[in-house]
């Protein structure tokens, strides 16, 4: 398990036990390769629309306000990948692929992030919940990927709550490489995307 990089280094040992965990220790001063994600993609041609909507940065708990990978071997602990980060911070890695998800799959007319220049009709605002992979208890060692997006539409015309909805896929990988685990992290949250954008649509 080379990828820990731990914050709770004496309450992971019970779980980290013949994993090899402390030589990964060792990398923690390295350059981080970075990655980014993918948006969700249309098959054919996007859907047309006649309304505007802005995409607000999302929120998110501290754990995830950086560009570190995080790994949560138990709920109230936070580890991260030590050889690979994101290529912005999660917040704004979700909002711009979110952005991008709207403009590849229609629905509205304009999307941005921001009301400069724009009058939009809706406004989304989404809370990141959780965006981790958690190590489970298996043998070859197996991690859950989880993606969970809290989604409220805002009406601007009188700023009411039209609707809110969580939004959570998650995908179990048996590899703790971590391009595997960027992989996984991909596919659900294209899914989840996807999901949104295709409620935000109605």
């Amino acid at each position: 398990m080379r990828w820990l990089s731990p914050i709770l280094l004496a309450l992971a040992l019970p779980i980290l036990a013949g994993c090899g965990a402390v030589s990964s220790l060792s990398k923690a001063g390295k350059e981080l390769d970075a990655y980014t994600l993918s948006p969700a993609a249309a098959a054919g041609t996007p859907a047309g629309g006649t309304r505007h909507l802005i995409v607000e940065l999302p929120t998110s708990p501290g754990a995830l306000a950086t560009d570190r990978i995080l790994i949560k071997p138990v709920p109230y602990q936070a580890q991260y990948l030590p050889d690979g980060r994101w290529t912005e911070p999660t917040p704004g890695l979700v909002q711009t692929l979110l952005v991008a998800s709207f403009q590849n799959l229609g629905g509205f007319r304009l999307v941005g992030r921001t009301a400069n220049g724009l009058n939009p009709d809706y406004t989304l605002m989404t809370d990141v919940q959780d965006f981790q992979a958690e190590p489970l208890a298996a043998d070859p060692p197996q991690y859950l990927v989880r993606v969970s997006i809290m989604s409220t539409m805002i009406r601007e015309s009188d700023r009411r709550v039209v609707a809110s909805r969580r939004f959570t896929v998650t995908e179990i990988v048996s590899s703790d490489d971590t391009r595997t685990l960027v992989a996984a992290f991909d596919r659900t949250l294209q899914t989840v995307l996807r999901e949104i954008v295709l409620w935000s649509a109605r």
